[in-house]
Formats: C-alpha cells, sequence, structure tokens
C-alpha cells in the first residue's frame, strides 16, 4: 500500500498540468489551479511551516468553509510533519475554543468564513494563525496571508515521508451527544481506504475514468475528506469544484456538472421541490410516462439542476424517503444510500439502492450484530482511537476489536444493512414498550411540508412528535387560510403514519415547532444533525399540557 502522501507525488510529478481544482473568487471569477500550482505552493507553505520550529507530530488547526486552500494547507501540514485539525466553521465559539485548548493547537488556518467577528474572540490569546485566501481577516488584526507566506519562501524539496502509524487527521466529531471527540485517524487508515475506494471505481466504472465533483459538505467531517479530498489527492482524475456562496450554489454546481454528486437528503428534497416549482408533479408524472417525451423530459430537468452528467448519485447522513428514491429513479438517476461513521473514515457499507437499505459492507469490512442488535464494524478505515479519552476507547470496542456504533439494524433478505434507530435514542412508554424514534421521523420527514423531526415521549402514555416545517413554508404560516391548509394537511399526515404503525408506536399528536432548529440555537450539529436532547429539554415544559389537550396538531 502506497501511503496519500506518495500517491499526491506521482501525480505532481506525472501531470504537473492537469487542472485540480477550480475556486470561485466572488461575482462570478475563478481561478484553476493546476497540479504543478497547487503542490508548489502547498511545498511553500510546508517549508514556512517548519521554520517556524513546530515539532514534529504538533496538531494544526483549520478554521474555514471549503475551499482549495482548505486542501492545500492540509498538504502543507502534512509534508511539515504536523496533523490537521479542522473545525467546523459554523460551530459555536465555545466548541472552537474546546477543540483549540483539547487539541493543544499550534498554529491555527483561518479561511472562508461567515462569522469570524464572533469566532475571532474563541481563538486562545498567543496562538499563532494564517489567513487563508479568500478569509475574511483584515491587515489590523495582525494575521499573515497565505499569498504573502509562499511569494517570500522556497518550496520544500523531496518527498517528505510519514509513517503509516502517524496520525494525520483529528476529527472532532459534531456533539450531537455532549461535547465533541477527537478520532484519529492514522496515515494508515486514510491510505487504506482510499485505496480501497480507488479499486472499487476502477472495477466499476473503469481505471481511466475522469471525475468532476462539487466539494460543498463541510470538509471539516470526515466524509468529504474520503470521498472527494483523498480520492483527488489519490486518484488524479479528479476535478475538484466549489461553491461560493450559498446563494450562487445552483450557478456553481451547474459550472461543476457533477460526474459524482453525493448528498443528504434535505438537499436532495430541495432539489426535487426546485423541479415542481417549475413543473408541477402530476405534468412531470405524465409526461415521464410517455415514452417518446421521457428521455427529453428527464434530460431537461436533470439539466436544469446541474446533475445530467452524474454517474454515480448517494445519499447519507439520514435515511432518505423512498418516494423521494423512486423519483429520481424515474428520471433516470439511480440514487443509493450508505452508511458510515467518522471512527471508520466513512467506510463500511454502500450502494443501498431498495428503500431503507444502506447496502452491504465495503470490501475488507468485517460486521456482526450484538445480541441486542446493536452493529459492530472492524473496517480499514478504523480510528486509532479517541484524543486524550482511553476511557472512551475501553467503552468503544469488544474484547476482539470490533468498534460499538450505538446503531441498531439488521440484514435483509439480500444481505443488505438495514438501520432501525440509534442505541440510546430508544425509549419507553409508560406502558414498558420500546418505541424507536428513527423510522417513525422517517414517516414524518417524507412528506414535503416537513424539513426535520423528532419523536419523543419518554415515560408518557404515548409518542409524540416535533416537527420542524420547511423553510419556505415557515413564513406564510400568519396567513389564516394558510394555516388552516397546513393544520388539515398535518392531521392527515398523522393519520396516515398511525396506521402504517404498531399500535404501541402511534403518536398522540404532532407538535409544529415555534422556531426553526438551526446550528446558532443548539438544536442541530454543525453537520446539521438534531440535537435530540436539546429539544427534548427546550419543550420539557410543555409535554404535560400538551397530552391535556385533545389537539391532533399543536402549534408550539
Amino acid at each position: 500500500m502506497n501511503l496519500i502522501l506518495e500517491r499526491v507525488y506521482h501525480n505532481e510529478a506525472r501531470q504537473p498540468g492537469k487542472l485540480l481544482f477550480t475556486q470561485p473568487l466572488g461575482n462570478g471569477a475563478v481561478r484553476d489551479i493546476t497540479w504543478g500550482e497547487a503542490l508548489d505552493e502547498a511545498r511553500r507553505m510546508a517549508a514556512h511551516l517548519q521554520g517556524l520550529g513546530i515539532p514534529r507530530g504538533s496538531n494544526i488547526a483549520m478554521l474555514a468553509k471549503n475551499s482549495a486552500h482548505f486542501m492545500l494547507a492540509e498538504l502543507a501540514i502534512w509534508m511539515a510533519g504536523g496533523c490537521t485539525v479542522a473545525i467546523f466553521p459554523t460551530d459555536s465559539p465555545e466548541n472552537v475554543r474546546y477543540v483549540l485548548e483539547h487539541s493543544e493547537a499550534k498554529l491555527l488556518f483561518v479561511g472562508k468564513l461567515d462569522a469570524w467577528g464572533e469566532l475571532a474572540a474563541a481563538v486562545p490569546a498567543g496562538l499563532p494563525c494564517i489567513a487563508l485566501p479568500l478569509a475574511p481577516v483584515t491587515p489590523e488584526q495582525g494575521i499573515p496571508a497565505w499569498d504573502d507566506i509562499i511569494a517570500r519562501t522556497a518550496p520544500l524539496q523531496g518527498r517528505p515521508q510519514r509513517g503509516e502509524d502517524d496520525v494525520a487527521m483529528l476529527l472532532y466529531t459534531s456533539g450531537s451527544t455532549g461535547q465533541p471527540k477527537g478520532v484519529m485517524q492514522t496515515f494508515g487508515s486514510i491510505s487504506r481506504v482510499t485505496q480501497a475506494l480507488q479499486e472499487d471505481s476502477a472495477a466499476r466504472y473503469g481505471p481511466d475514468q475522469q471525475w468532476r465533483m462539487l466539494s460543498y459538505l463541510p470538509l471539516a467531517h470526515c466524509f468529504e475528506r474520503a470521498y472527494i479530498e483523498c480520492q483527488a489527492f489519490a486518484g488524479g482524475r479528479t476535478h475538484v469544484f466549489f461553491v461560493d456562496s450559498l446563494t450562487s450554489f445552483m450557478d456553481d454546481l451547474r459550472r461543476a456538472r457533477p460526474t459524482a454528486f453525493i448528498s443528504v437528503p434535505r438537499l436532495w428534497t430541495k432539489f426535487q421541490q426546485a423541479v415542481f416549482a417549475g413543473l408541477p408533479p402530476a405534468q412531470l408524472d405524465a409526461m415521464l410516462a410517455n415514452p417518446a417525451m421521457a428521455p427529453a423530459v428527464r434530460k431537461k430537468v436533470l439539466d436544469g439542476l446541474g446533475l445530467a452528467d452524474v454517474i454515480t448519485a448517494g445519499s447519507g447522513s439520514a435515511p432518505l424517503p423512498g418516494d423521494l428514491k423512486q423519483w429520481y429513479l424515474n428520471l433516470g438517476m439511480d440514487l443509493h444510500e450508505g452508511y458510515g461513521m467518522t471512527e471508520d473514515f466513512a467506510y463500511s457499507h454502500a450502494r443501498g439502492y431498495a428503500a431503507g437499505s444502506v447496502g452491504k459492507a465495503h470490501p475488507g469490512v468485517a460486521v456482526r450484530l450484538a445480541d441486542d442488535g446493536e452493529i459492530l464494524i472492524r473496517s480499514p478505515g478504523q480510528m486509532r482511537g479517541y484524543y486524550k479519552r482511553p476511557d472512551l476507547d475501553a467503552e468503544s470496542f469488544t474484547e476482539d476489536g470490533f468498534f460499538r456504533t450505538g446503531d441498531i439494524g439488521h440484514y435483509d433478505e439480500n444481505g443488505e444493512l438495514r438501520l432501525t434507530g440509534r442505541k440510546k435514542e430508544l425509549f419507553k412508554t409508560s406502558k414498558g414498550e420500546y418505541v424507536a424514534p428513527a423510522p417513525i421521523e422517517s414517516k414524518l420527514n417524507a412528506h414535503p411540508m416537513v424539513e426535520l423531526s423528532i419523536v419523543s415521549g419518554v415515560s408518557q402514555p404515548a409518542p409524540y412528535a416535533v416537527l420542524m416545517l420547511d423553510e419556505n413554508l415557515r413564513p406564510r404560516l400568519g396567513d389564516a387560510e394558510v394555516r388552516a391548509q397546513v393544520q388539515g394537511a398535518l392531521q392527515k399526515l398523522l393519520q396516515e403514519v398511525n396506521a402504517s404503525l404498531a399500535q404501541h408506536q402511534r403518536l398522540a399528536f404532532l407538535v409544529v415547532a415555534g422556531e426553526p432548529w438551526s446550528i446558532q440555537n443548539g438544536c442541530l450539529t454543525a453537520t446539521m444533525k438534531i440535537r435530540r436532547s436539546r429539544i427534548e429539554a427546550g419543550v420539557a415544559q410543555e409535554v404535560e399540557r400538551w397530552y391535556g389537550k385533545a389537539d391532533a396538531v399543536i402549534w408550539a
């Protein structure tokens, strides 16, 4: 196995003039960066880091949105002998300070950010910083700029090596159940996953398949690093595009015209809603049912989304509603689901095409189910452990080295894994019967009016659900007629969902959240996962009153 840096050096020498990145600069302008240009900048920054006298093996942090220079900073840190600590750019100041202090970071790269003014105060006094291009840093802040440093620094020569057991990335989880935990991934673990994914790609699509990808899911998360960054570094056949801003996303997507595109259910749903805004569902269905029209209609719809060139499409982080998956299949896009964790560098299961399936285990992944249904995994991407938390390591692994995922699931008749919930999320009603929230939430989230939901009801006679309505619907709820229509639609949804559930799982009522859940108010993690305990704590004072009402839909 060649470690990832060796693959980078190979591509640098073989194809210096080939495009690696396209970086938006604002107002429609972009910068194309070749392999030769990318490695020249990374080598110059690596030489600068070494010149600072930072001890080998030190942790160096990055607080930045996705950009080409995020990836170049990572390369520079690796070549200089360090370990990267990427912090979610949407994280709270408290978490930013915690990660910087807990990781004992020796330096911080600051990149594109929406809230640097707020986050700057979380940076410990005296911690050296470097501003990446596009960072919202002013000269008065005294932070040296990437461009200035590389202009005056000679590039690091040769092929600096790292050991297989050296820690490459310290990945702090987004903290849905408490303080973030630092997952240690080594050069060996990330290289094994990268090589396995490269081999799978070559077997499925041929060794010379060229890829275009849009990097927009947070690079602080392991998924984007494993499936876009590391694949681009190692394979040498990927051109990575980036997003300028939220408002330019669709333009950026159409510029990239990705051949591989992976997203989350919320975005797949928004794409569908964007199509429906211009073409009513019934009309689209009729056009797709006409064999003479269908090919042109499919192409036009996918062209409009920038997805007409997609060869492989995936979804993760939460269950994808079966109806939504079928809708994309009708458009000719075989959308599949996968399953992975930070602790296995997102290398676990993939290619679940049937509704509710996350597919089969990747080659080299060993899986077994505990007596209570918990999924236990041993992966080539298995972490070394949690940084400075040997107590968690002891809890997290079986005696024979399997990681306790905390997820509950089973394998179907086709040998595909189906997730049924989180072990810690199961709760008992007052009747002593267990309820798994995730499958019920999946049914609720499939409704176009519902953006997110949680099912709760610990020690209550029956479970209930709190819903966050779609962001386009929320501003219109002040209109009495719209509110009445929503009320009726939710009552119907409650009846339909309950009809599909066992008696003890049926929901007593639906609650419409009064305030949208966000990262800023602590209800969502930096990766947009629900902080269940935070939401439950926020409504705890109201629960008894809700059960005393006879309403099917309650407005919080």
